[in-house]
């Protein structure tokens, strides 16, 4: 869904290393929660690597519309694992995807934060939502869909803030090129927002202490 597919110098370089730098700051919190706070256990980093494999496999299947945009599981990954466990994973899946020219290097920073602002934002939906149903497919179809619409809305600010290198058209005319690209993720996030309901839907039947590990840490 929402990931900055630009080359390797379309942000100047005082914007990259920002946009790296608050990376690995929230990063090197969920590192430091991790260690300090919540114990990890075998069951958790097992269920991280699946989610690993999983989302960068995901990452390369292109849905031709509108040239091409993929699915990202970010939601699955944050319902899944929570959002200290799902930093990690979104890293590791953003240096894996410039490595093969899925995305620059320069950029990795940016998509991990639009990636966990993705993640965390429905980990929390999700978990808000327990009150209002009961209905597993319908809190996470509702927090897939949200926090896919948030994360469009980190990645359109962060290229506004950012500005793209060689591109004359003004604020308002790069606003509007996103928006559409935005439009066109959100319709793609249904799609995302029913494989999710789905998976979800299954594991809390067959495993519901995977989503209890998650969702009470």
């Amino acid at each position: 869904m929402a990931h900055i597919h630009l080359e390797d110098g379309s942000f100047t370089v005082f914007w990259a290393i920002a946009w790296w730098l608050v990376a690995i700051a929230v990063i090197s919190l969920s590192i430091i929660w991790l260690r300090k706070i919540k114990k990890v256990d075998g069951r958790i980093i097992t269920v991280a690597g699946l989610c690993t494999a999983a989302a960068f496999a995901i990452f390369q299947i292109s849905i031709p519309i509108a040239g091409g945009v993929h699915l990202n599981l970010t939601p699955l990954i944050g319902i899944l694992t929570g959002p200290a466990v799902g930093s990690l994973i979104v890293l590791i899946v953003n240096i894996f995807s410039a490595a093969i020219g899925h995305g620059g290097w320069g950029l990795i920073g940016a998509n991990c934060l639009i990636n966990i602002t993705e993640l965390t934002s429905a980990y929390f939906i999700y978990k808000g939502m327990e009150r209002l149903t009961k209905s597993v497919f319908a809190r996470a179809g509702v927090a897939t869909l949200l926090g896919l619409f948030i994360g469009n809305v980190a990645m359109i600010a962060i290229i506004l803030a950012s500005g793209i290198q060689g591109v004359n058209q003004s604020k308002a005319d790069i606003l509007w090129g996103l928006s559409l690209i935005a439009g066109i993720n959100m319709m793609v996030a249904v799609i995302e927002a029913a494989v999710t309901g789905y998976v979800i839907s299954y594991i809390s039947k067959v495993r519901p202490d995977m989503l209890k590990e998650a969702l009470y840490a």
